[in-house]
């Protein structure tokens, strides 16, 4: 996907999540996030979102921290969160393509991460209010699920923090099947390795809509299908939180 792709998707999500987030109202629990309220998500996001504007405005080239969380509740805080966001949108609409800042997974250029981190970071958790309000999760595209299911699987698992280890190699499957993508994850006592195939046998197998693997992935919704061995999903649940 593009970066003005992405951007177009962070902006229309973070509207619904804060639609959302008003409509269930900030002291509303949130299913998808155990023990978190509406507040809290709306802190925790608007807090990612000033951040990584930060990075892009600011042309941070190292880690910065960010600001902490904010002590709002109520309409004060959706308003808070609201003019976060569209800070967030308006700075990556508006930065150089060149521009240069701290990133923290690979990607063609730091505008294109902070784009595509935020646009993932702000669509699980549009998922995340919706589900204080008890319906269904909106429309999640299957060309952009196939990009965020790439971005976790390469890049948060390819990483050294990844905890979803094992002592015996074993192979995950991935498929998408409304898209026609599947990928294989070499799961060792190493970082996953994943691999851009569905071919040979795998230990186990999770497959289902692009989107609802997105979703599942990352431990929101169950996994659509499983074949295989069930242990080694379970060990995804496990042990897949990313921090």
């Amino acid at each position: 996907m593009k970066t003005a792709e992405h951007i177009e998707t962070l902006d229309e999500e973070g509207r619904l999540l804060a639609d959302a987030a008003e409509a269930a109202g900030t002291s509303a629990k949130v299913p998808t996030c155990p023990g978190w309220a509406v507040r809290d998500l709306l802190r925790h996001v608007g807090m990612v979102h000033r951040w990584a504007a930060a990075f892009v405005a600011e042309g941070y080239t190292s880690y910065h921290p960010d600001d902490g969380l904010p002590d709002l509740d109520g309409a004060e805080l959706v308003a808070w969160f609201r003019e976060g966001h569209g800070r967030l949108v308006g700075t990556l609409a508006d930065a150089r393509p060149d521009v240069e800042c701290w990133t923290f997974l690979p990607a063609p250029s730091p505008l294109a991460f902070w784009a595509r981190r935020q646009a993932h970071e702000t669509t699980v958790h549009r998922v995340d209010a919706e589900s204080a309000l008890a319906g269904t999760p909106g429309v999640i595209h299957a060309e952009f699920a196939v990009d965020g299911i790439e971005e976790l699987l390469l890049g948060f698992h390819a990483r050294g923090r990844s905890k979803v280890r094992s002592d015996t190699p074993r192979l995950l499957r991935v498929r998408a099947t409304d898209a026609g993508r599947s990928w294989t994850v070499r799961i060792s006592q190493e970082p996953p390795v994943t691999e851009r195939d569905g071919a040979g046998e795998a230990d186990c197998e999770l497959s289902g809509p692009a989107a609802r693997l997105y979703l599942s992935l990352w431990n929101r919704l169950p996994f659509p299908s499983l074949t295989g061995d069930a242990s080694l999903a379970a060990l995804w649940r496990e042990r897949s939180g990313v921090t």
